[in-house]
């Protein structure tokens, strides 16, 4: 298996590695053999921090996807609202982050096939008067910043929106009552809660979506490079073999 390189300021100690995409050569890979890949390592079980290492769903897909095409994986650990920059900038040949895919988006990358489903969900308090969305109107709601979360939550009723760049810091202030619920991915709110008797998730999912890989505008050739690679991973068993591993079926 390739090594797993990593980078970004979290990693300064020794580690600092700057992602820098490379371009593309004559067959659609990058021309310095290594896929640069963007992602926010704060979204567990997709990708996170394991002592020096960045691990989950999203890492090991991108590091098996990285030895089909015969490169060299590294991976650039930053805040979620930079990814799809660094992509379009070409810093990074791609940015998989649990990411969405959404029309808005798609005005400014394309994407890769789904490689897997999840949905939007709503944490609250145990005890709270919100049961559903609709509960959700006229009250103060955490999000992340960028994320599908924050965009659908533009649009409920007389909501009061406070951003937070980082995952975690959306259940320190619904424990801490600054804000009267949170809306997070599904894996990453079983994640947050665990063990946390005070939370709950709410049934109803508040979004359902698909997440894929980022890739620049225009860049069909590595995209099909991808898509090849993802369809191989689903057909021999890879990808639910990863997502299994991290995520254990109720």
């Amino acid at each position: 298996m390739k090594k797993i390189l990593l980078a970004g300021a979290a990693l300064a100690l020794g580690l600092g590695l700057v992602a820098c995409g490379s371009g593309v050569n004559k067959d659609g890979l990058t021309e310095n053999g290594k896929l640069h890949m963007s992602t926010n390592a704060e979204f567990a079980p997709y990708e996170y921090h394991e002592q020096d290492q960045i691990v989950g769903i999203d890492a090991e897909i991108a590091r098996a996807i990285a030895d089909k095409l015969e490169l060299e994986l590294v991976i650039n650990d930053i805040a979620f609202d930079s990814v799809i920059p660094e992509v379009t900038s070409g810093k990074a040949d791609i940015g998989m982050a649990a990411m969405t895919v959404t029309e808005d988006r798609k005005k400014n990358v394309d994407f890769s096939n789904s490689y897997a489903s999840s949905k939007q969900v709503i944490i609250v308090k145990e005890g709270s008067d919100i049961q559903n969305s609709e509960g959700l109107k006229g009250k103060i709601v955490g999000v992340q910043l960028g994320t599908t979360g924050d965009i659908y939550a533009s649009d409920i009723e007389n909501a009061t929106l406070e951003r937070y760049s980082k995952g975690f810091e959306l259940i320190q202030a619904l424990s801490q009552g600054k804000v009267d619920a949170v809306i997070v991915d599904e894996q990453p709110a079983k994640y947050y809660t665990k063990g946390k008797i005070d939370l709950k998730i709410l049934d109803e999912a508040f979004v359902e979506e698909e997440y894929a890989i980022a890739l620049k505008k225009g860049n069909t050739v590595l995209a099909e490079k991808i898509n090849k690679a993802l369809e191989e991973l689903k057909e021999d068993g890879t990808i639910d073999s990863i997502i299994s591993k991290y995520i254990v079926a109720e």
